[in-house]
């Protein structure tokens, strides 16, 4: 199968998925977890841009549009599954920025990306402007030749402004702007069904602890990932095990059982 052939077919599949239940696409940090969590039946991946700065040993935010570009292909070229990509802010604050981000993530293999609307410098963007941005994007990403689906981040609700009312008028700009799935993350229990009442595009959630998948479908949620979660998780899973060697000689957590066979079979 062609390369084109087999990103039209992703693509198709990915956009598909919105269109059924609700389902969880989860956020692997580099080749190695995209493999594990492939090989557990997840239908859909996408990138975390903070789990991946993480790799490099960088904050959220310090990556380049070319870094990402690169991690975006790796993913690609390792998974058989449609890989979505956080282009975060789209890498510059103009609408040709968001444009351009888009872009490059479909040449590097991806079917999917986000754009937010929060500077990296520190600023929620006007919803106007906001906006601007998400429908340069979304004509970048008509113009890909397959099935690109966008998603639009509402960041107001974790950037010091947890204002629904403001999320709600951003994502529906959003959503009149091009989007095809809507995601403000930080929103939880009744906002999150608030939100879902308000808008007429997809919901992406951002799962937290305490929230459970049965409940936010009924609240009328139709893709759920994790962020860097995963990434958190296994990092604090190596400083605990770590911490018990240095401080007590001790090697028990080592005893784990990962069945790489499985998980990297080609």
């Amino acid at each position: 199968m062609s390369a084109a052939t087999s990103q039209g077919r992703k693509g198709k599949a990915f956009r598909a998925l919105h269109a059924r239940d609700i389902f969880v696409m989860p956020n692997p940090w580099d080749v190695g977890s995209a493999r594990i969590l492939e090989a557990l039946g997840f239908q859909a991946l996408a990138t975390t841009s903070s789990g991946f700065a993480f790799t490099l040993g960088r904050p959220d935010g310090a990556v380049t549009l070319d870094e990402m570009v690169a991690h975006a292909a790796a993913l690609d070229r390792a998974t058989d599954l449609p890989v979505s990509v956080d282009l975060e802010d789209g890498y510059g604050p103009q609408p040709e920025d968001a444009a351009l981000a888009v872009t490059r993530a479909a040449e590097a293999g991806a079917v999917g990306g986000s754009i937010e609307d929060y500077d990296r410098t520190g600023r929620l963007y006007p919803v106007g402007h906001a906006a601007e941005r998400i429908a340069a994007a979304a004509e970048a990403a008509s113009a890909v030749g397959f099935s690109f689906t966008l998603t639009a981040r509402a960041e107001n609700h974790i950037r010091g402004n947890p204002d629904l009312n403001d999320t709600i008028a951003r994502l529906r700009a959003y959503g009149a702007a091009g989007a095809d799935v809507l995601y403000a993350p930080g929103i939880r229990g009744d906002q999150v069904t608030a939100v879902c009442q308000a808008v007429s595009k997809p919901v992406n959630v951002l799962a937290l602890p305490g929230m459970r998948l049965a409940e936010l479908a009924q609240a009328g949620v139709r893709r759920v990932s994790v962020g860097g979660g995963f990434t958190w998780v296994a990092a604090h899973a190596l400083a605990q095990a770590a911490t018990r060697v240095r401080e007590r000689g001790d090697f028990s957590l080592l005893d784990v059982d990962v069945p790489l066979e499985r998980w990297l079979a080609l």
